[in-house]
């Protein structure tokens, strides 16, 4: 008889509603643009500037899927909408881009200098999206607003909130993930986590140099004090979205 796949990856736990959890921590989301807009660049033959209103245009999926943040908490059965980041490559970025030969890896960069890396082929799965709403709403700034990446299939801290740039890269960067201001992500690094290159969430690929059975309650232990910088900073929230 097959076994019945587990309805959480390991190590996770489902959580009431969608916490608010970020890099920006106890600082408000960033001001919406007036005129939001993704910039395509890197290893491609012509850098672009898509308006974010153009993905009006793109062919539209709606997406039920659960999100699972390292630290070990999902949020479950969120409905998000968008355009699929595969539909955006193909028909955005190779039709007037034109990238590279070799391009491997996409950089993912948000408002709030906060930038992902991701391989092309984990980018291009049905399931990632560039998304603009959230439970049939636009996104709030708590949760990515104007437009977010999201890779269900991946840890949380691949999916970009507040998504302002693509760069394609023929090779993965030394520090794939980071903000302007990366204090906490070296606070981190200085205890033993790191951000695994590919964050695959059946695969458990946390990161680190701690096995995962020593790095879940660590990181569990962290929640409530991030949780509550990062509603403090929603409380503060400035600007539109």
């Amino acid at each position: 008889m097959a076994r019945r796949k587990p309805s959480l990856p390991p190590g996770q736990h489902a959580v009431d509603g969608f916490p608010r959890f970020g890099t920006h921590l106890h600082q408000p989301p960033p001001p919406v643009p007036a005129d939001p807009a993704i910039e395509i660049g890197g290893a491609v033959a012509e850098p672009l500037t898509v308006p974010l209103a153009h993905l009006a245009a793109l062919p539209r999926t709606e997406l039920t899927a659960d999100f699972h943040c390292v630290a070990g908490w999902s949020a479950t059965g969120l409905v998000w909408e968008g355009v699929a980041f595969a539909t955006f490559f193909r028909d955005v970025v190779v039709a007037s881009a034109r990238p590279a030969p070799g391009v491997a890896f996409v950089a993912f960069c948000g408002l709030d200098g906060y930038r992902s890396v991701a391989r092309l082929e984990d980018a291009m799965a049905d399931d990632v999206l560039i998304a603009e709403k959230l439970d049939g709403r636009p996104l709030d700034g708590d949760h990515g607003a104007p437009a977010r990446l999201v890779s269900p299939g991946q840890y949380g801290y691949v999916s970009t909130k507040h998504l302002c740039s693509v760069e394609l890269l023929i090779e993965e960067p030394r520090e794939p993930y980071g903000t302007a201001t990366a204090a906490a992500g070296i606070g981190l690094r200085m205890l033993g986590f790191s951000r695994h290159s590919r964050a695959r969430v059946w695969h458990e690929e946390r990161g680190g140099v701690l096995p995962n059975r020593l790095a879940r309650p660590v990181y569990r232990a962290l929640i409530p004090p991030i949780r509550a910088l990062s509603a403090r900073g929603g409380r503060r929230r400035a600007g539109p979205g």
